[in-house]
């Protein structure tokens, strides 16, 4: 698959997928008043998050046509 995640929405997926999993990690642990079956929900948003920023590819993205990398795949062959 190619890249079709750029840097900015990489720091904002990884941002966003640290306060998801630290979100999760609190209604485990009881420090937020949410539900319980919130906690998992969280949990998988967040490593959705922080897998798709670390490979740079995002599935939805593919299936929409967005692109937010600068550089298009012929240009860096």
């Amino acid at each position: 698959m190619n890249q079709n995640v750029g840097s900015m929405d990489k720091r904002a997926r990884t941002a966003l997928g640290a306060v998801l999993g630290l979100a999760s990690l609190a209604t485990l642990a009881g420090a937020v008043s949410l539900p319980m079956v919130t906690a998992p929900v969280l949990g998988v948003a967040s490593l959705i998050m922080l897998v798709t920023a670390t490979v740079g590819t995002c599935p939805i993205y593919s299936l929409l046509g967005v692109d937010t990398c600068p550089v298009s795949p012929e240009a860096s062959r």
